[in-house]
């Protein structure tokens, strides 16, 4: 598998081995002088932040670095990041990391040039209209994992602290101008956060594959985008170090991303109000979350499934398909139920309730209700399919 290449959709992205040795080009073709570095705590001491900060600043750029960032970010991380742009006088953001980062980098770009709060700003018809495009700034986007695929996005996820709800903040603007995907940067990622990311990647791509409405672009890209799952993620679990795998997985997952654009579902639309009661890896939870979907969805999807398990190369039904996924979640290391994640089901009436307001819901192949929501919640919670 070729591993280098330069694209140009859905923005442009450098991608290959070493590319994030051209970090300070991609800065000063983004317009940048003054970039802030905008990372998570658990990567800033790394020595890959420390090389990307020596590189910028060998090249003139001078650059600082912010990494108030939770793994489900709230409000308070992007308006501490927002004061840290200010101050500094910063001019574009390289937003560096897993999905939490990315996001909160994008949406620190973002808010930077506005006077209206964040929630203002939600993706809810056509509220994005009320942002300065004038007063975003500049991003340069380095995913480290695999998974969100938010550095080919046009959005952020923030929490409400004060409802306890995850938001989703879009603007076209939003999309980085440059994208770096190094998958090397991403050989020292654990197993479980591999496994993780690399499910979330698949969620993306088999949700908007099965979100109803005609936009056979998104269905290609999904579709290929789990044929690289499929041969890739078992291995970049297993042999961490394994290059081609760790390539074909940061692949899948901006294709994931490129592909949602037509819809997500009740993976997601269940996944976001767990995570935000529970601070669970949202990813981890999507996977836990996905054969209790597909078993719920099978009247809608079921000939739409088969034709993907036939791509796939399995038998082609929906059975040997859900199979499979039961298969690749035991293989690495994929919890059964959402209470071996630390989930009890004392929240399940409010779970379902925040489910079918996400903003995902809409996306089902069946109308997301209440009662369908807590039906998969009580099956996902005991494990039954």
């Amino acid at each position: 598998m070729q591993l280098t290449a330069n694209w140009n959709y859905p923005t442009a992205v450098r991608f290959g081995p070493g590319r994030i040795s051209e970090l300070a080009d991609a800065c000063r073709i983004a317009g940048m002088s003054k970039p802030l570095l905008v990372t998570d705590p658990g990567i800033a001491g790394l020595p890959m932040i420390a090389a990307m900060v020596e590189t910028c600043r060998a090249a003139g750029l001078a650059v600082a670095v912010y990494s108030d960032v939770r793994p489900n970010p709230v409000e308070t991380n992007v308006a501490n990041g927002v004061a840290a742009f200010k101050a500094g006088g910063h001019d574009g953001v390289i937003a560096v990391g897993g999905g939490s980062a990315l996001d909160v980098g994008k949406l620190i770009a973002f808010m930077a040039g506005q006077t209206r709060p964040i929630w203002d700003f939600e993706d809810i018809g056509d509220w994005w209209t009320r942002a300065d495009p004038d007063g975003i700034a500049p991003i340069v986007a380095v995913p480290t994992t695999a998974g969100t695929g938010s550095e080919v996005g046009r959005a952020g996820v923030v929490t409400n602290e004060e409802t306890h709800t995850k938001k989703v903040i879009f603007h076209p603007k939003m999309m980085p101008a440059v994208v770096i995907c190094d998958p090397e940067l991403t050989v020292g990622l654990s197993p479980r956060l591999t496994a993780g990311t690399g499910m979330d990647a698949f969620a993306h791509c088999l949700e908007a594959y099965c979100a109803p409405g005609w936009h056979p672009m998104a269905d290609g890209v999904a579709v290929e985008g789990m044929r690289l799952v499929k041969q890739h993620l078992a291995r970049a679990v297993h042999a961490g170090t394994d290059i081609s795998a760790r390539a074909g997985m940061m692949a899948a997952a901006a294709m994931g991303a490129t592909a949602f654009q037509k819809g997500l579902g009740a993976i997601h639309s269940l996944s976001h109000p767990v995570g935000a009661l529970y601070d669970t890896h949202h990813g981890m939870t999507n996977a836990v979350f996905m054969p209790y979907v597909l078993a719920a969805n099978r009247p809608a999807i079921e000939d739409r499934i088969a034709r993907l398990a036939a791509y796939l190369g399995l038998a082609p039904s929906f059975d040997a398909f859900q199979a499979w996924v039961l298969e690749l979640r035991a293989e690495i290391g994929v919890p059964n139920t959402v209470a071996e994640l630390g989930v009890d089901d004392g929240r399940i009436g409010p779970i379902s309730e925040m489910a079918v307001v996400d903003p995902t819901a809409g996306g089902n192949p069946v109308p997301l209700t209440k009662e369908l929501a807590r039906s998969i919640f009580e099956a996902a919670f005991n494990g039954r399919l």
